[in-house]
């Protein structure tokens, strides 16, 4: 029997993020193989954009990341795979791929001068690098972590080579055709026999090839004058934790004993749930963040005041909240929970600016280094 959520995501949801990026392939293959294209243009920019879209979209319900490797993280949660610090060095040659892609994409081969031409190719050949040494960095990890998200994934890098292969046959066919047209007389024998070799293997472009060279040293001083060094670009993937190109070892996992607010502290995300300092819970180390540091002072308060009342609470608290920690996988579900308990917080602070003399030390030790059993 099908339930109405079941028809839901058949109807809406399936075609939607599933039925779009496999017509977006078929169209792109299609493209690529047969003389007669379908939207070409359109379908170029659904897939870098909207393609891209449903790819960030994809890596955040599945493959959140939350720090660099010297942070220590959630447990279900990965390490950046670019180093930060190293950023500009993955994003340039990117983003100047992404400009020579569409430069040729919107551009008729007859008209565009052949040295822009062959600088554009050149520059999507160097962002193809940078898409092929990506998906090398995540497909081992996400394969092993979800086999069918990962499909997902790499589905969009195989799309960005399909259209960048089709852009650079194109205008190395239209330059040559353009040459055969014109029966362009040439000054030097050598260029007449380049051509000739071009108008024969018409698939690939020397000049573009030669040109990568002096674009990536251009690239390389760019670089250098914004602080990344002359090895920035291989320290983008390998000044990293959990990835192929990975060479430095993490921090041991944030421990959690799986209560929610625990995990909500550590695995949400910065700028909203604040994490201010590690604190020790039951000899693991943790992420204290001022929400959590408020609840355990007023359990603490509690405690001395009321302990009979204090004993029902902890024990519903321990019954109740390990199962909601177990739903709280990813920073967006971290998110959530940090809001609801937001009303909360700012009663156990009223609660203990009424009752306590000095409420700010009492949250401010929360979590220190102590023996004794604690509470949340």
């Amino acid at each position: 029997m099908m339930y109405p959520d079941d028809i839901l995501m058949i109807i809406i949801i399936f075609p939607l993020f599933f039925g779009i990026p496999l017509a977006l392939t078929g169209i792109n293959l299609k493209n690529l193989f047969f003389r007669k294209k379908w939207i070409p243009g359109i379908a170029d920019t659904l897939t870098v954009w909207l393609g891209g879209f449903y790819y960030q979209l994809m890596r955040a319900l599945y493959f959140e990341t939350a720090g660099e490797y010297y942070e220590a993280v959630y447990p279900n949660l990965y390490h950046f795979t670019i180093s930060f610090e190293y950023l500009f060095s993955f994003v340039l040659p990117c983003a100047v791929g992404v400009i020579g892609f569409f430069i040729l994409s919107y551009s008729d081969p007859e008209k565009l001068p052949p040295l822009i031409s062959a600088g554009s190719i050149a520059a999507v050949l160097i962002g193809n690098v940078m898409n092929v040494l990506y998906l090398i960095q995540i497909a081992p990890e996400t394969y092993s972590r979800n086999s069918d998200a990962a499909f997902w994934l790499y589905l969009y890098h195989f799309n960005l080579l399909i259209i960048s292969i089709r852009q650079i046959r194109r205008h190395v066919c239209g330059q040559v055709k353009h040459i055969q047209e014109r029966e362009t007389q040439f000054r030097y024998k050598s260029m007449e026999k380049l051509y000739q070799f071009l108008s024969k293997v018409s698939g690939m472009s020397v000049f573009s090839f030669l040109l990568v060279f002096p674009l990536a040293a251009v690239l390389e001083i760019i670089l250098l004058l914004f602080g990344q060094g002359p090895d920035g670009f291989i320290k983008a993937f390998t000044m990293t934790a959990d990835w192929t190109f990975s060479t430095q070892i993490p921090p041991p996992p944030i421990e959690y004993d799986g209560h929610y607010l625990c995990t909500v502290a550590a695995g949400g995300h910065r700028k909203l749930v604040r994490p201010l300092r590690y604190g020790t819970r039951l000899s693991h180390t943790i992420v204290v963040n001022r929400q959590l540091a408020v609840a355990n002072a007023f359990e603490e308060l509690l405690a001395q005041k009321l302990p009979r009342f204090h004993k029902r609470v902890r024990t519903f608290y321990n019954r109740h909240g390990y199962p909601i920690s177990r739903l709280i996988t990813t920073p967006l579900r971290a998110d959530i929970v940090y809001l609801l308990m937001k009303p909360l917080e700012w009663l156990f602070l009223l609660t203990l600016y009424t009752w306590d003399v000095h409420p700010e030390n009492r949250i401010a030790v929360q979590y220190a280094y102590r023996t004794e059993e604690e509470g949340e």
